[in-house]
């Protein structure tokens, strides 16, 4: 174990899977689980944590630049990662404008991490990928020539990776596992963990019908092709990425109402509730047979303050 593992920080790891009562399921013969990913480590909470842990192994302290919306607790994640173990980060932010406005909480908890905030327009953004203006972004942030690039949202090869422990832990507990689904890579590591005759649910938080091929290609890149029995629903995502709606913020009210002191459960508006939503919906419809037991993954907690269009776990 070298000094930039994240190992050290002591990640609470299997995260709890707590049973929910709530008749809303059990009318239907059906068991809600509610897996505790927010809880594995409060810098690194859900996904961020299983999506970085092998990313920042393989960075091995280099500086690590990565991208992300200006509310992206991906950005935050990797900030935080960089300063409880002490190598360097960079921030690419999608929107050239917000560099000239005072620092919304979430930049300015990254950089009061330390980490490097560079701006660049929605257009720049878009094509980072392609390598000759990956190389352009990488020279205007003053890049040194070793950093380690982790993509928007973490997700990449070494991220599916890190996720499928989370399908192992769930493997003898669930027959179907839910997850909210931004860039693709925890439902591909997911599915490819849970093994034989279990399912994994994604919900999408983007509009545009385009996930269900960026999951299958971020599984074709980590184990070379189509893993695990997974499927999408495309109706939950409110409006598109880092929206909301008011029948949403109600849901997501009434479940805090109903499990939230029992569990000391918050429920994060624009991931979390859509496929909590989504859950529910899928339910009340039958879609799952009688005796389906049903995980919820908690991918990420609120921030404080959070308000309608805030958050993005991405």
């Amino acid at each position: 174990m070298n000094a930039f593992d994240p190992a050290l920080l002591r990640p609470r790891l299997p995260s709890p899977l707590q049973p929910v009562e709530d008749e809303r399921f059990t009318r239907h013969g059906l068991t809600l689980l509610i897996k505790r990913d927010d809880l594995i480590h409060p810098g690194l909470p859900g996904n961020k944590w299983r999506k970085l842990a092998l990313n920042l192994r393989a960075a091995a302290g280099r500086p690590v630049l990565t991208f992300g919306g200006a509310y992206s607790n991906h950005l935050r994640a990797t900030a935080a990662a960089g300063r409880l173990l002490g190598f360097a980060t960079i921030g690419v932010v999608r929107g050239e404008e917000l560099a000239g406005r005072p620092p919304n909480p979430s930049l300015a908890r990254c950089a009061a991490d330390g980490m490097r905030l560079v701006f660049v327009d929605r257009a720049t953004y878009r094509a980072k990928h392609e390598p000759a203006v990956l190389a352009r972004i990488l020279a205007r942030a003053g890049a040194p020539g070793d950093v380690y690039v982790v993509p928007e949202g973490g997700s990449n090869a070494l991220a599916v990776q890190g996720c499928v422990e989370l399908g192992r832990e769930l493997a003898g507990e669930a027959d179907v596992a839910a997850v909210a689904v931004g860039t693709g890579g925890t439902l591909a590591g997911l599915a490819a963990g849970l093994g034989p005759g279990r399912r994994a649910l994604g919900v999408p938080v983007l509009k545009g019908g385009f996930l269900g091929a960026e999951v299958l290609a971020l599984q074709e890149d980590a184990f070379g092709g189509r893993r695990g029995d997974w499927w999408l629903d495309e109706r939950f995502h409110g409006g598109g990425y880092a929206r909301t709606t008011p029948e949403l913020d109600a849901f997501a009210q009434d479940f805090e109402a109903r499990h939230g002191s029992w569990h000391g459960l918050a429920i994060e508006r624009l991931y979390v509730a859509k496929m909590l939503l989504g859950v529910l919906t899928l339910a009340e419809e039958g879609a799952f047979p009688s005796g389906t037991r049903i995980a919820a993954v908690i991918t990420g907690a609120p921030e404080p303050r959070q308000g309608p269009q805030t958050t993005s776990s991405r």
